[in-house]
């Protein structure tokens, strides 16, 4: 199932629809979606687009996308839980999350159980050096 957050680079919605990037950026200047820049990247070029409802009414009435119309699936308001929903970093995982395998996502939870926090940064290499 295809997720639509509330906000997507070009890139995730490409992903997500299956259409190349060059595509999305064309339908952002014809369809004069809504978009931001994104903190932190220099040159104005990153941007954020709102899935509106008229995004995703657009999405659903094009030929090629008409079939993904039953499974694109908003995601909640992100408003409702806080700041997270809206780092980029936050969203990537809940992604990741999404596409696991019922039986992955055990085992990730009995490594979490097991290791804690501390415990799956320095499996995945990327915990702070106490030196």
């Amino acid at each position: 199932m295809n997720i639509l957050h509330n906000k997507m680079t070009t890139q995730e919605l490409a992903n997500c629809v299956g259409m190349a990037n060059q595509t999305i950026n064309r339908w952002i200047r014809e369809q004069h979606w809504v978009t931001e820049p994104i903190p932190g990247v220099k040159g104005g070029r990153a941007r954020l687009i709102h899935i509106t409802p008229e995004v995703q009414q657009f999405l659903s009435s094009t030929p090629k996308l008409r079939h993904l119309s039953l499974s694109l699936q908003v995601a909640d308001s992100d408003g409702a839980y806080g700041r997270k929903g809206n780092d980029p970093v936050w969203r990537k995982i809940q992604d990741v999350l999404l596409m696991m395998t019922p039986e992955e996502q055990l085992r990730l939870q009995v490594l979490l159980a097991r290791e804690g926090l501390s415990g799956f940064l320095t499996r995945l290499n990327i915990a702070e050096d106490k030196a």
